[in-house]
């Protein structure tokens, strides 16, 4: 992350405590999943797999999002953040909420632990909103990527929102639908309104500096934002208002377009890289934008109800969130973290020395080799469990979910080892 703007970036005790507790996440998220691999061979609606989701989608995707974003934000917006207090505050009514959330969906004690845990992430992510929009009105640069990331963010509290009500159907039932389908509705905001966006838009920055690559052609940017926008905005109106229309097919392919754009900027940057040979970091980043492939393909087969057969169907459903959750943005997360993490923790522990002594390198913050198991061990965990998921069966699902906690104690000693590192003299 060589030349990004720093002097405006927020003290280290706003960011740190984000990574810290996605990583702890992570590693509930496995074990959890070693434990109920059975639930994955079953119907998507249950309180194990509700859990399981939602660790995986806000306690380790959306908590290193936010720290991530805190960080990055002086240099897509070139503007300090709006309140680094807030966004303290933020941090512990978020992690209270969501770890309160994730007991109260693996007991589906929905009369008063969820109701309560639902309404203190949704205030989480209120005060999340906030602070970005306004940070972003005052910002005197607004690229593209601010108009991705403020609407996000937007997105996201209409997400939370959603499944506030939800958890308080379940109680008082004044929905006219049966939950399963609003539930539908709450999922598709999340992952196009808050996961599509943010990662297009803070990828659209991050992945040419990465690659060093120039003269990108940013419209491609612009197609992707109203693409996505349009569609996801029809899509749930119309799930809202009709229950589902013969044009809900059409809807996920102008998601789709939008989803194709943002892969056609990312391969124009791959093709004009000055840096040939891909770190570990930019080996899952490209993986990643490949998974991205396999939930437009499942969506769209599962929009058009294809195939017949409703329990093949389920399957797909089930893959369908699967592979964008665990497949996509877990690749994701999994390359950046090895871009951003070490320059964000060498910055605060060489800060002082930069420019006046010789530093050791960020990527010397972590094993090079521990990395690559992580990268190994990740690609047969999600290729047998999306196969086990899609033929049911649980002796699959279970070494998959085993490689799974392979790859997550690996990445949980990388970060470590950043986390605890002592600042070392070079002579």
């Amino acid at each position: 992350m060589d030349g990004l703007k720093t002097d405006l970036a927020p003290s280290q005790n706003v960011v740190i405590p984000h990574f810290i507790y996605s990583t702890v996440s992570f590693l509930v998220l496995a074990i959890m999943l070693v434990i109920s691999s059975d639930s994955l061979a079953g119907h998507y609606f249950q309180p194990s797999l509700l859990a399981i989701t939602h660790v995986a989608v806000l306690g380790w995707a959306t908590m290193i999002i936010f720290g991530a974003l805190y960080q990055l934000i002086p240099v897509i917006m070139e503007a300090a953040l709006f309140s680094e207090t807030l966004a303290r505050i933020n941090f512990w009514i978020l992690a209270i909420g969501i770890t309160f959330f994730a007991i109260s969906l693996w007991l589906f004690s929905y009369e008063l632990l969820m109701p309560i845990a639902s309404i203190i992430v949704l205030l989480g992510f209120m005060l999340f909103s906030l602070n970005i929009t306004i940070t972003s009105i005052k910002a005197d640069k607004k690229e593209i990527q601010t108009w991705f990331i403020g609407t996000a963010s937007i997105w996201l509290f209409l997400t939370g929102l959603l499944g506030t009500l939800i958890v308080f159907n379940y109680r008082f039932n004044f929905f006219d639908q049966i939950h399963l389908h609003y539930l539908k509705i709450h999922a598709h905001l999340g992952m196009a309104g808050w996961f599509i966006l943010l990662i297009m838009g803070v990828g659209s920055l991050l992945l040419p500096m990465f690659f060093i690559s120039h003269k990108l052609n940013k419209k491609k940017m612009i197609l992707a934002y109203f693409l996505v926008n349009i569609g996801l905005l029809a899509l749930s109106l119309d799930w809202w208002f009709t229950g589902g229309s013969k044009l809900i097919p059409l809807y996920g392919l102008i998601i789709s377009g939008g989803i194709l754009s943002f892969i056609s900027f990312v391969y124009d940057s791959y093709k004009k890289r000055m840096r040939k040979k891909l770190d570990i970091g930019m080996k899952f980043s490209v993986l990643s934008i490949l998974l991205f492939l396999a939930p437009i393909v499942l969506g769209l087969m599962a929009a058009l109800r294809f195939p017949n057969s409703m329990q093949l169907l389920n399957r797909i459903s089930l893959l369908y969130g699967f592979v964008f959750i665990m497949g996509f943005i877990g690749s994701m997360i999994l390359g950046q973290i090895y871009k951003t993490l070490p320059f964000i923790i060498w910055l605060d522990k060489y800060k002082d020395r930069i420019g006046k002594e010789k530093t050791i390198m960020p990527r010397e913050l972590y094993s090079e080799k521990m990395a690559s198991f992580q990268f190994w061990t990740y690609v047969p965990a999600i290729v047998l469990l999306s196969a086990g998921i899609l033929i049911s069966n649980k002796l699959i699902l279970l070494i998959g979910s085993i490689f799974l906690l392979l790859c997550t104690l690996s990445y949980v000693w990388n970060v470590s080892m950043m986390f605890l590192h002592k600042p070392k003299d070079l002579k």
